[in-house]
Formats: structure tokens, sequence, C-alpha cells
């Protein structure tokens, strides 16, 4: 089969199982996005060699656990309170693990982009493996899967809008890059990558944030100001972060001696190929929701 048709077909596949399981229910959404979290904690033990059973099973099992307190937390508060008599307790745990798992997460995050400008560093430490294992190929999975759920509870369009966004800057800067790119913006890393295709992913990115914020999710007149601010910063934080996780992935691809992740998805390599940017995105957004909500 012709390359380009494989990968044509393999990226359609992708995209289909993933907005309809999106749409379809909450559960349909936790199930695809744990499936990819295994995936990609077994894709990157192959890339950090390390064994791959232990880190699968905690991964799962620290994944549902979670997935379950949080966003199940009413029906769990229904029976603690028949237990316990108490309404509060689970909540406000709910709302502290949240915050040390961000706040895990964001430290990995910044040792990650530390890790990405170490350019002596050729082999990484066994404790750094199961931090970056924790923090980078783990934790992102629990926060895309809390990012859609507000005060009105699930909103499928927040994921989807955010994965669009993703999908706009990574395309535009391979378009921009190739057709006028000259100066390389991390050679060492990706040679590829050129500072005028991030600078027009970024760009394109934010243009599609004023037409989700308007179109898409159509607020009213009174609060469409609001949106369009809310929705070009994350476009900013995407096109911006979402980068930053591209380079991530490659650093720890060149250090393995590997071209992809994996090969699960013919043409485009792993999941982690897929998600590099989305799962080094999500600690961030998650955050940047967490300030709105405080300041509101």
């Amino acid at each position: 089969m012709n390359e380009t048709l494989k990968r044509a077909l393999s990226g359609i596949v992708y995209i289909t199982l993933l907005i309809a399981s999106i749409l379809y229910s909450t559960e349909s959404f936790f199930i695809l996005f744990g499936i990819f979290m295994i995936i990609a904690v077994y894709e990157f033990c192959n890339l950090i060699q390390i064994h791959k059973v232990l880190p699968i099973i905690f991964g799962a099992l620290f994944y549902a656990t979670v997935t379950l307190v949080s966003n199940y937390n009413v029906i769990t508060t229904k029976t603690i309170n028949n237990i316990l008599h108490s309404n509060l307790y689970l909540s406000i745990n709910t709302k502290q693990l949240s915050i040390v798992l961000l706040v895990i997460a964001l430290v990995v995050s910044i040792k990650c982009i530390l890790f990405l400008f170490y350019d002596t560093i050729q082999k990484i430490s066994i404790s750094s493996k199961y931090l970056y294992l924790i923090g980078y190929s783990v934790l992102p999975f629990v926060f895309i899967t809390q990012i859609p759920f507000g005060e009105k509870g699930y909103n499928p369009k927040i994921i989807i809008s955010i994965f669009i966004l993703i999908w706009t800057n990574d395309t535009f800067a391979f378009i921009v890059g190739k057709s006028i790119g000259k100066t390389k913006l991390f050679e060492k890393v990706s040679p590829k990558k050129t500072i005028e295709g991030f600078i027009g992913g970024v760009l394109f990115a934010v243009l599609a944030s004023y037409f989700i914020s308007k179109y898409y999710f159509a607020p009213k007149d009174f609060y469409l100001r609001k949106s369009i601010i809310i929705w070009m910063t994350i476009a900013l934080i995407v096109g911006f972060f979402g980068t930053i996780g591209d380079l991530i992935e490659s650093k720890f691809k060149r250090i393995a001696g590997v071209k992809d992740s994996g090969s699960i998805m013919p043409g485009h390599g792993g999941i982690l190929d897929r998600l590099d940017s989305v799962i080094f995105v999500a600690p961030i957004v998650f955050l940047f929701y967490q300030i709105l909500n405080y300041v509101s």
C-alpha cells in the first residue's frame, strides 16, 4: 500500500475513534484514554529501557482509581455519607488530590524542559526514568480526563477543541516550515523544525481558537469577548507547550536511537508520537482552568 494512503487511512481511523469516544459518553472517553495511557506507558518503557509489566499495572490502577475518585465523586460521596454521615470529606480530598498531582506533573514538566537543554546527557538515571514515567506518561492522561469537566458536568466540546488546536498547530507548523522555513528551531533534537514553522503554527492555532469560541461554542454576546480571550490563551499554550512536548519526545527518541515510539499506527508511529503535544499541554491547560476558576 502507498505510504501516503496508509498514513491517511490510519489518521482517519484515529481521529474517528477519538472523536466518537469523546462524544459518545464519559465512559467511552475514559476507557479510550485509559487504553492510550497503557500503550503510551508501554512505548515509553521501551524508549527508556525499563521493564514494562509493573509500570503498566501501576499506571492502569492509578488511572482507574483517580478517574473514579475524581469524576464519580457524587456516587462515592453518597456511599460514604451513608456510612460516615459526611458529605464534605471526599469533596475536599478530591480537590487536594488534583492539586498534589498537578504539582507533581508541573515539577516533572520543568525537569523535562531542563532535560531538553542538557546537551551532555546521553543516558538517563534510574530515578529520573521512573519520575518521567509517572509525570510524563501517566499523570497527563489523568488531567486530559479532568479538563472537560466543569460546573455543568462533562462538556466534550472542550477536549475536542483542544485537539483541533493541536492538530491546527502541528499541520500549519509543518506547512509553513516546509514552505518558508529557514531558521532552525532546535536543530540538535529536531532538525526539521523551524522558527518560521513554529510561529506559523501558533498564529493559525490562535486564528482557529477565534472560530472555535465564536461558532463552535456560540456563547451569548455578553460572554463572547471573554470566551475569545480564553480560547486564544489556550491556543497560545497549545502552540508553545505543544511544540516543547514534541521536542521532548524527540529527545527521548534520539537518546533511544529510534525514529518512532512505536508502530501501532501505520505511517504515524506510536501513540506517544501522536499524543506527545497533548500530554505535555494537558497539565498546563488544567492549571489555566484552575486559575480561571479561582479568579472567577
